[in-house]
């Protein structure tokens, strides 16, 4: 009978409440491997098998995909002691061939006040080792596993590109009662904003910091939102349209990534030019290495024009307007019309450089040509005079 009594009343009070906030968090870490990534890769890739990406089909998905369709990888799952017990890290992997690959580590939550996601954005782990170091080292892996399948590629991974998402799919509540995701903000804004900025203590916050970190949200029902700040997101929806918002924030970052890549390109040429310049009227062989450098101008050119058109084409992608505005939001946060328009600049600074170090070149050329024809009539003048006499 008193096991029977032990049976009854022990196994409930061992059932934790349900977290009142319960979602995923996402890590992305988009990175520049190489100038192009052939597209007859491996059918394995670190012990795992190489897929097409497809987003899951649901009314929000577009009917068809202009952008690019990646490889996938999805590797096993880490397991790790987070800062609330032990965790399990889901690890996909993205290959664009564009010659960048993008990183996603996904980990669960459960937590009772939205303040708890502050040690998400950053967490450790009894390892010692961080998402970053971890992100890192798995991307000098794929580099080095990848490298016969590279174009041109880096010879050191730069630093990354992060992003920070959020994911809450729980429905909100308020004094347990459902309450709109648009008055829900506003009754956490401060909170959000903290957890959007990395901020341990929301109080330290001014309110026009916390407007501003708030300001670029969007909601479609009255029950999701999605909050886009510059290095982290906020979305409030069912899980099943979760993904292709998490996509569209991998898409924008990696396009953030390219740029900067292409940015570090272009300084390295801006100043290779003025050395050119700085050299002109030397030997031949600087004005031989104004010549090469004036042709890999040209392969630049190409290549950033590509990259602009992927860019300005992106919008192609979304299959209604709600996915549209939220990349909209997500350009205007990340500056990638202004990364292009820098970009732009500098290939025009590079043209009017080397358009004045061609024409230096092409007078030099006229004037040894001229040289040349008084040469050879001063020659024909002297044989003339000989056969006179």
């Amino acid at each position: 009978m008193s096991c029977m009594t032990t049976t009854a009343t022990h196994p409930q009070a061992t059932i934790p409440a349900p977290a009142r906030y319960g979602g995923t968090v996402s890590y992305l870490y988009a990175f520049d491997i190489a100038y192009e990534i052939s597209r007859n890769l491996p059918t394995t890739l670190l012990g795992s098998t190489v897929a097409q990406f497809q987003i899951d089909s649901n009314k929000r998905a577009p009917r068809q995909l202009f952008f690019y369709r990646p490889r996938m990888v999805r590797l096993p799952p880490l397991e790790r002691f987070g800062p609330n017990g032990p965790v399990r890290i889901d690890r996909q992997v993205k290959i664009f061939p564009v010659g960048a690959i993008s990183i996603v580590f996904t980990l669960p939550f459960g937590v009772e006040h939205i303040s708890d996601l502050a040690v998400y954005h950053d967490p450790s782990f009894s390892t010692g080792r961080s998402l970053h170091d971890e992100a890192i080292a798995l991307a000098e892996q794929l580099h080095t596993e990848l490298l016969p399948h590279l174009v041109r590629p880096v010879s050191r991974i730069a630093d990354e590109e992060a992003y920070t998402v959020f994911s809450i799919t729980t429905p909100l509540e308020m004094d347990g009662k459902h309450v709109a995701a648009e008055d829900w903000l506003d009754a956490h804004r401060r909170t959000v904003a903290a957890i959007l900025t990395e901020e341990r203590d929301a109080d330290h916050l001014s309110d026009q910091e916390a407007d501003e970190s708030t300001s670029r949200y969007l909601s479609y029902y009255d029950h999701d939102l999605v909050v886009i700040d510059w290095d982290a997101a906020l979305i409030v929806d069912e899980s099943r349209y979760v993904d292709e918002m998490i996509y569209l924030m991998e898409l924008a970052n990696l396009q953030l990534a390219e740029l900067e890549a292409y940015d570090r390109i272009l300084d390295d040429v801006v100043d290779r030019a003025y050395r050119d310049l700085a050299r002109r009227g030397g030997s031949w062989m600087s004005r031989w290495t104004g010549a090469r450098t004036l042709r890999e101008l040209r392969e630049i050119r190409v290549d950033f024009s590509r990259i602009t058109d992927e860019l300005s084409n992106i919008t192609k992608f979304f299959g209604d307007w709600h996915l549209a505005r939220i990349y909209q939001a997500l350009a205007a946060r990340f500056h990638l019309t202004d990364w292009q328009r820098t970009n732009d600049e500098k290939l025009k600074t590079l043209d009017e450089l080397y358009q004045l170090l061609q024409s230096d070149r092409n007078n030099r050329y006229m004037l040894v040509l001229e040289a040349t024809i008084v040469l050879l009539f001063i020659i024909d003048l002297i044989m003339l005079f000989r056969s006179g006499h």
